[in-house]
């Protein structure tokens, strides 16, 4: 019964959330055929504001749990969704294993998951272009495939923005042996990014 109620709510929130963007964002979903509808899956996009959690969440077309920092408990708004949706809250500030062991359970249950390998909002200027190997690893680690997100517009009310998912990425091939080398993080990570960029770029 709870989680019956529980999908009513993450419906009727997604429906509000998702005409709100369109209406007051213009939002334009773009390449959403290309999410597979079955199986483990990544969505990682780049991170600009507040409103592309939500976003990639209502668009997607996927139920999914979403990683984010552990301070957006603090906002009763985000702390709603998060227990509504499942949210996966990590401690930025030390290694957080129980996140991470959470984002695999849910990978290896078939589930999906959403995160943003810049870390934090505009992490590639913050972070002098380099982003965190998390979602390298969790791919690598469970076989899950990588959706690419390009967000793209200035994200102000009444402006034209954008949502566009990428083909997934299947990394399979790079995983050969159990231990995960720390080259091979890099490169996964580097592919992901690169397709995030080149999707955020796309002229709407």
């Amino acid at each position: 019964m709870k989680r019956f109620f529980r999908e009513i709510g993450k419906a009727f929130i997604r429906f509000c959330i998702l005409v709100y963007c369109k209406i007051v964002y213009r939002v334009k979903i773009i390449g959403k055929e290309n999410v597979p509808k079955e199986g483990a899956l990544m969505f990682c996009g780049n991170h600009r504001t507040y409103l592309d959690p939500p976003l990639i969440v209502v668009t997607a077309g996927r139920d999914m749990r979403f990683m984010a920092k552990e301070e957006l408990r603090k906002n009763p708004l985000f702390a709603f969704l998060g227990f509504l949706f499942e949210g996966i809250y990590v401690k930025r500030d030390e290694k957080d294993i129980s996140a991470l062991k959470a984002a695999l359970k849910t990978l290896k249950d078939g589930r999906c998951i959403g995160l943003f390998p810049e870390g934090t909002r505009n992490g590639l200027e913050k972070n002098d272009g380099k982003v965190k190997n998390g979602a390298a690893y969790m791919a690598l680690k469970t076989g899950a495939k990588v959706v690419p997100i390009g967000i793209v517009g200035p994200a102000k009310p009444f402006t034209k923005n954008a949502i566009i998912y990428g083909n997934p990425l299947d990394f399979s091939e790079y995983a050969t042996t159990k231990k995960i080398d720390k080259e091979v993080e890099d490169k996964v990570s580097d592919i992901i990014m690169d397709e995030i960029i080149k999707l955020s770029k796309t002229e709407i």
